[in-house]
C-alpha cells in the first residue's frame, strides 16, 4: 500500500495538469492550492467561464449570486486553511477531511452540512485466491453550503470529472443549488454500490459452487479453500462498512426538511436512500451467506478427515492380524502348535489371507473402504 501512495503521489501533479481530476479546464487555478482540481462558479444553472480561485469565486458569488463548486483531492492542512477561513469551515469538519479515514456520516455545523461518502470500487481479477483486494475503497467529503459545495475526494477511485460534466449539461437541475450537487454525487455513489454488490455477488456464487460441486466419478464434495473464504468475507465486511453507516444520513436528507436542501431535491434523496436500503440488505444477505459457506466448508474438511481416519483405521486393523500371528510364531518357544508340522507353514498363510480377505469385505460393506 505504501508503494501505491508514493505512486500515486509521484504521478498526481502531472495528471492534475492533464485532466484537472474533477473537470476542468485542464489547467491549475492561478494563485489556488495544487490540491484544487477545479473551481468554477454556476449562475442559473450555467458555468462562468472564468479561471477564478477559491477566494475570487467567493467573492463573485456574495456579489452577483449563484454557488462555486470547487473540487479538491487530498489536500494538506496548510493547503486548506485559507479555503476553510474564506467559507467559515469548522475546525473539526476540516480536521476530518484533511485526514479522512471517517466513517460515512452527516453533521451540521452552523450554516453548513458535512457529508462524508465511501467509495467502493471493484478490483478485477482473473481468479479469487486467499489474498485478493476484491473491493477498494476512497472517500469523498462534502460541505455544502447556501452558496457553495466544496468536495474533497481521498483516494484515486470516486472521481467527480464526468458527473461535473454532466450536471453541466443539465441547467435546469444545476439551478437548484449546491443540494443538486450533493445530491448527484449521492446519486452516483450508490450507483456504484449496486454495481460492486452485482460483482461480489459473481465471485460468491463462484465460490458457492466450488464448495458444494461434486468431485469426478461422483465422490465427495471437494470443497474450497477456507482462506479465501475468509479473505472474501473481510472484503464483504469493507464493503458494509461503507453502506451501513450511510443509511441515517441519506434518511435525513431524505425526510427532515432542511434550509439547505432544496425541497425539490429532497424528493430525489428519497430515491437514492431506497436504493442504499436495498443494497445494504444485499451486503448483509452477502455476509451471512459467506458464513453459511464457511461453516459448510470447514463440515466438508471434518467429514474428508473422518472418512480419512476410517480408511487408516481399517487398513491398521487388516494389517493387525498378520502382526499378531506373526508375533505369537516369531517367540523363541521349543513346544508351539504345528511348529514342526509340514503344511504349517501354508496352513497359516491362509489362515492369514482368509482372515484378512473377511475383515476387508466387511469394511467395504459398511463403507470404510
Amino acid at each position: 500500500m505504501s508503494m501505491i501512495r508514493d505512486l500515486r503521489a509521484a504521478v498526481r501533479p502531472a495528471l492534475r495538469k492533464g485532466l484537472a481530476g474533477y473537470g476542468g479546464t485542464g489547467t491549475e487555478q492561478p494563485g489556488a492550492p495544487t490540491s484544487v482540481v477545479d473551481c468554477a462558479v454556476y449562475r442559473d444553472g450555467n458555468r462562468v467561464r472564468e479561471q477564478l480561485t477559491p477566494g475570487e469565486a467567493m467573492r463573485r458569488v456574495r456579489s452577483e449570486g449563484g454557488f462555486a463548486w470547487i473540487g479538491l483531492h487530498e489536500p494538506t492542512e496548510q493547503e486548506f486553511a485559507g479555503i476553510a477561513q474564506e467559507f467559515g469551515l469548522h475546525p473539526l469538519a476540516v480536521e476530518d477531511a484533511i485526514h479522512a479515514h471517517q466513517r460515512p456520516k452527516l453533521e451540521r455545523y452552523d450554516d453548513t452540512l458535512f457529508t462524508v461518502f465511501k467509495t467502493i470500487h471493484y478490483v478485477e481479477h482473473a481468479e479469487l485466491t486467499a489474498t485478493s483486494e476484491v473491493v477498494e475503497t476512497g472517500e469523498v467529503m462534502c460541505f455544502t453550503g447556501r452558496d457553495f459545495i466544496i468536495t474533497v475526494r481521498h483516494g484515486g477511485q470516486g472521481s467527480l470529472r464526468a458527473l461535473r460534466h454532466r450536471l453541466q449539461d443539465d441547467p435546469e437541475l444545476l439551478a437548484k443549488g449546491p443540494s443538486a450537487v450533493l445530491h448527484a454525487i449521492a446519486d452516483q455513489v450508490v450507483d456504484g454500490y449496486i454495481a460492486v454488490a452485482d460483482a461480489v455477488q459473481d465471485d460468491i456464487d463462484e465460490v458457492e459452487i466450488e464448495v458444494f460441486s461434486s468431485a469426478p466419478g461422483g465422490g465427495s464434495a471437494r470443497g474450497g479453500d477456507a482462506s479465501r473464504i475468509y479473505q472474501l468475507k473481510r472484503e464483504v465486511l469493507e464493503f458494509k462498512r461503507a453502506v451501513s453507516p450511510l443509511l441515517r444520513p441519506m434518511q435525513l436528507l431524505s425526510e427532515r426538511p432542511m434550509r439547505l436542501v432544496d425541497p425539490d431535491i429532497q424528493k430525489y434523496f428519497r430515491d437514492v436512500a431506497d436504493h442504499l436500503a436495498r443494497v445494504n440488505e444485499q451486503v448483509v444477505s452477502f455476509d451471512d451467506l459467506l458464513n453459511s459457506i464457511l461453516q459448510a466448508n470447514l463440515a466438508q474438511a471434518t467429514v474428508a478427515q473422518n472418512e480419512d481416519m476410517r480408511k487408516i483405521t481399517a487398513w491398521a486393523a487388516i494389517i493387525a492380524v498378520p502382526t499378531m500371528i506373526c508375533g505369537v510364531y516369531g517367540m523363541n518357544f521349543t513346544y508351539m502348535p504345528e511348529l514342526h508340522w509340514k503344511y504349517g507353514y501354508p496352513s497359516v498363510m491362509a489362515v492369514i489371507v482368509g482372515i484378512c480377505f473377511s475383515i476387508h469385505r466387511g469394511f467395504k460393506r459398511n463403507g470404510w473402504l
